[in-house]
């Protein structure tokens, strides 16, 4: 089997997850299927989410990708959300981009702290070294009083104890759109559709002098099954990016933390 169709194949995974819990994503994407003429959407990058453990940060994840031929491509800060973040790309630029970010655990409160440590006992590494980690949601226990404690600090720490393992978001490539040639134009699109874009920071964030602008649906409300009740909540969330040339001609391939800030907010309960 072809060191590409494992990559296809682990993609289709991922997104299928996705859309089990995002079902606004399914019907952004025949949207722009109706709405445009390119032949298929092409996505630019999907997100994943952990902690700074040592077991299951993003040093774990990423071997997963890295197996598959996958190079380390930037790295990103995020001081006031207590977030590192690299992201990786594939050699032939046909596959998705991927952007992982892991919390700085040791930098939160001690309550939040003691149930993070207790998230991550759940977490073997036997259960890291498997592929299927990627899409396999939460392997632990959480009371939706522990999830309002989280959220109450960390939005992101609540999310990830939340939902777990699995793509945050996938991103349309605007550059790969035919009819629908420019950001603006796709956010006019889904909101004549109904759909509600992150506005924190802008609808779009970034520009043309950062080589990158982006923009972001906010996150569906899904159920999540808690050990005490089921409660609707955030779950994710769908992006477009459209990528400029750098002075040498190329498209650019990385991401701006200051954008990318703003983008974690597509997952804010309000």
């Amino acid at each position: 089997m072809s060191q590409q169709h494992h990559i296809d194949e682990l993609f289709i995974r991922i997104w299928n997850d996705y859309l089990s819990i995002t079902p606004s994503a399914e019907k952004v994407h025949a949207l722009l299927a109706a709405s445009d003429t390119a032949p298929k959407i092409v996505n630019d990058h999907i997100a994943l989410r952990t902690l700074n453990f040592s077991h299951m940060g993003i040093s774990v994840l990423s071997q997963h990708f890295e197996a598959l031929g996958y190079t380390h491509g930037g790295d990103y800060d995020f001081g006031s959300k207590k977030l590192n973040a690299m992201h990786f790309e594939h050699p032939d630029g046909n596959h998705p981009k991927v952007f992982i970010s892991e919390l700085k655990v040791d930098e939160l409160s001690d309550a939040v702290q003691t149930i993070l440590h207790r998230i991550s006992q759940s977490v073997t590494s036997e259960f890291m070294s498997e592929s299927n980690c990627l899409y396999s949601g939460k392997c632990w226990q959480l009371t939706y009083n522990d999830y309002q404690n989280l959220l109450a600090e960390s939005e992101y720490a609540a999310w990830f104890a939340a939902w777990g393992f699995r793509a945050n978001h996938f991103t349309v490539s605007v550059n790969h759109l035919e009819t629908l040639t420019e950001l603006v134009e796709v956010n006019s699109l889904l909101k004549q559709h109904g759909f509600v874009l992150n506005t924190s920071g802008g609808e779009i964030k970034g520009s043309q002098d950062v080589c990158l602008a982006q923009s972001s649906t906010m996150a569906d409300k899904m159920p999540v099954v808690f050990s005490d009740q089921t409660v609707d909540i955030p779950s994710c969330f769908y992006e477009f990016a459209q990528r400029y040339p750098l002075p040498n001609g190329e498209l650019y391939q990385g991401f701006v933390a200051a954008s990318a800030d703003k983008i974690f907010e597509s997952t804010n309960v309000n």
